[in-house]
């Protein structure tokens, strides 16, 4: 087999990121390292500020000895992995058929208007990101948004306005 001419990347995990991943490998055969990629780019991800760079993205692929693609095709499948900058504070807002019957679509534009930008920019302060997720699993308590892995439910105006306040 011919070997990649390209080098691999540096290794820029720091120790922290290797033992997180070395604990999540542990749960799984040897031979499925690979299933442990969520939780690793979880971690790199928050540990770099809410983003994964191409160098991070390379590493975990290279820490868990799979293809750097394969890294690549999660991260960009999956709404809750960013590849570019983004706000200290992401508000997802859900868009699945319950959360839009019961005016999510209302909540977006109150956000937009209310931050002044669009879903997937950030604000030019830096402080809020705006991203649009398909399903929070919060159906009970539609319209619904989730912020730094905090559910916010039965959405008006009112309460965004509330809580925009309290984020710093």
């Amino acid at each position: 087999m011919a070997s990649n001419p390209m080098p691999r990347a540096a290794r820029p995990l720091s120790s922290a990121a290797r033992t997180e991943i070395d604990r999540w490998t542990a749960k799984f055969p040897p031979e499925r390292k690979r299933s442990a990629l969520l939780p690793a780019l979880t971690f790199v991800q928050r540990e770099n500020g809410g983003w994964l760079t191409p160098e991070l993205l390379e590493a975990v692929a290279d820490y868990l000895d799979v293809a750097p693609i394969a890294a690549e095709e999660v991260a960009k499948f999956y709404s809750l992995y960013d590849l570019a900058p983004v706000g200290r504070h992401k508000l997802y807002v859900c868009n699945s058929i319950s959360c839009w019957l019961c005016g999510s679509e209302r909540i977006i534009e109150h956000l937009k208007e209310r931050l002044g930008i669009g879903i997937g920019e950030t604000t030019s302060d830096g402080r809020f990101t705006l991203k649009q997720a398909e399903c929070l699993a919060a159906c009970g308590g539609a319209p619904a948004m989730v912020v730094a892995g905090e559910y916010h439910e039965n959405l008006t105006p009112e309460r965004i306005d509330a809580l925009l306040a309290r984020l710093k």
